[in-house]
């Protein structure tokens, strides 16, 4: 009797575990799972379906929206399109960063794909390594042609999206507007200057250092005569920015001074040199004098004395009152007033050209010219019970006339407003033609018809699938016709995908030299600095081990040089 006993407590434990791998592992699934999906043969997986399937989704949606992605429009077309009804689990946007990391360690309720993940590498390698994702090289390969086609014609991104051993733990958001150098990316804090207080004091556009610091110098002067002449309430501030706000941050102004590298990632401080070296941009001499310059714009009161202090509220503030003869902005309309079409005439604000001290030069933006990308958009998990079936159900997202919807909304609603109405191109085919949204505001309509999701958008796109965005186009003129002839960088640091350990070693390393750099530029603008405190700042550099940090960036750098 005891050996029976044991007998069938033994097989009672095989089959308690047998359900447990069942339901942990990939060919596993869950009561969330759908499970009608696993009726599709992969081998002859064509849409329509010749009968309904259903897959498990889970993801986020704008505050004060539709919640239910099956009420939206793009959903319900797709759904029409392939046959496949897809059952929803969604998270409120501004909720998603404190309860997707409670979905994903639950595989037991997991849907079977994440379509607005958002994941950084750092989730990516983790999933992947408990087991809670698939790797999809081989279904983008065999189930996903749009994807696939967008690889073969940018075949940059596949590198971007390929761990060091070779797999894709997700699938990619792309939006190109702009490529490599024209991109609307190369350049985020552009320089604006007030052209109607050039005007009125008889000023011309300046294109050296010591022409704009005369520049500045006339707006600080004629204080009293700007304010009565456009009604001015408040300070003349002859420049305004706000130092170590991304953006907002004045430092695109000494990319001319030594060699001319400038510093193209604030959060980084890395650039490459013409010869394919990565450097740290704070140990070059031209980082030196651009900071001395500051010093002395600061010194004269021709920089905002709340640089260094201000918020964004107060920024915009002082900006909407009129008081700025300079400030910094990815959009000058975010910080003055002023209206589309008077930028797009050039009044009132124009793009400051780049300034000339020891070169001319402007360096990209570190990964811009790939930007507009998300490696960590989508993933499938492993809940999937039919990963083919999914992979080419998002497949659908990468059509080149599904991925403008969407990314930023549809047409033929039956609503107010539309992003699109469906026209066509010049060979007579369809093509998303963006509408005049009136007094609209573009972001409500986009949130109120998009479904963001993975997708991607090339720049070769529009005008033959759709228009390009009216409030990017400008920015884009802007950047091909001004900065664009004077990025004379032979290298851009590319998007990378580092390995765990290499993620972790530059996180940590990081957090000591960012602090360091950006507390000397901070003190050095404000206070100036000698030859000794110089020298401190590379003994430090040299301390937090820049070499090594140095290091891992250039052997990333090397390797997607040699995959490309």
């Amino acid at each position: 009797m005891s050996k029976f006993v044991k007998s069938i407590a033994l097989l009672l434990a095989v089959i308690m575990m047998v359900g447990l791998l069942a339901a942990c592992g990939g060919n596993g699934g869950s009561s969330n799972g759908g499970g009608e999906g696993t009726n599709v043969d992969p081998e002859t997986l064509k849409f329509p379906l010749a009968e309904k399937a259903t897959i498990s989704g889970l993801t986020s949606f704008p505050v004060g929206t539709e919640s239910n992605p099956n009420n939206r429009t793009i959903f319900k077309r797709l759904e029409e399109k392939t046959n496949v009804h897809v059952d929803w689990k969604t998270i409120q946007s501004d909720q998603w960063g404190d309860k997707i990391s409670l979905e994903m360690s639950n595989i037991k309720t997991l849907p079977e794909f994440v379509f607005s993940a958002g994941f950084s590498d750092t989730d990516l390698l983790k999933y992947a390594k408990q087991g809670v994702i698939l790797n999809v090289e081989e279904y983008i390969d065999k189930y996903m042609p749009n994807l696939k086609k967008v690889f073969e014609q940018a075949p940059e991104y596949r590198t971007m999206c390929t761990d060091e051993n070779g797999h894709i733990w997700a699938l990619p958001w792309i939006e190109q507007l702009g490529y490599e150098k024209t991109a609307i990316q190369t350049i985020g804090n552009m320089p604006f200057i007030n052209v109607a207080w050039l005007e009125f004091l008889g000023l011309e556009m300046p294109h050296t250092v010591d022409e704009f610091e005369q520049v500045l110098i006339a707006f600080r002067d004629n204080a009293d005569k700007l304010k009565a002449e456009f009604n001015i309430e408040g300070e003349i501030i002859p420049m305004s920015c706000i130092i170590g706000s991304g953006n907002e941050d004045c430092r695109v102004l000494t990319n001319g001074f030594g060699e001319g590298y400038g510093d193209p990632d604030d959060g980084r401080h890395i650039v490459v040199d013409k010869d394919g070296k990565v450097i740290c941009s704070a140990q070059t001499e031209g980082y030196r004098k651009g900071v001395e310059w500051l010093h002395k714009l600061y010194s004269e009161g021709l920089i905002d004395k709340e640089a260094f202090t201000q918020e964004w509220a107060t920024y915009v503030a002082k900006g909407k009152s009129g008081r700025y003869g300079v400030c910094f902005s990815w959009d000058v309309a975010n910080i003055v007033s002023i209206t589309m079409d008077d930028l797009i005439a050039g009044k009132g604000w124009q793009p400051l050209p780049m300034l000339k001290a020891d070169v001319l030069n402007l360096t990209p933006v570190t990964g811009s010219y790939t930007s507009g990308f998300d490696r960590g958009r989508c993933v499938v998990t492993a809940n999937a019970k039919n990963p083919a079936l999914i992979c080419a159900w998002l497949d659908q997202m990468y059509d080149p006339i599904q991925s403008p919807q969407n990314n930023w909304g549809t047409y033929g609603e039956d609503d107010d407003f539309d992003i699109f109405e469906m026209g066509t191109n010049d060979a007579g085919e369809p093509m998303l033609k963006h509408k005049w949204l009136g007094d609209a505001s573009p972001v409500e309509v986009r949130e109120a018809e998009c479904v963001g999701g993975p997708l991607a958008i090339l720049d070769s796109y529009y005008g033959k699938y759709v228009t390009c965005p009216d409030d990017a186009q400008y920015r884009l003129d802007w950047i091909k016709n001004i900065y664009t002839p004077d990025m004379n960088a032979k290298y851009v640091y590319p998007n990378v995908f580092m390995s765990a350990e290499d993620t972790k070693t530059i996180s940590n390393l990081n957090a000591d030299i960012y602090k360091c750099i950006n507390a000397f530029r901070a003190d050095g603008i404000m206070n100036g600095f000698d030859d000794a405190a110089w020298n401190k700042l590379q003994s430090d550099l040299a301390a937090y081990k820049v070499d090594e940090y140095l290091a891992i960036y250039q052997k990333y750098f090397d390797a997607f040089n040699a995959a490309k």
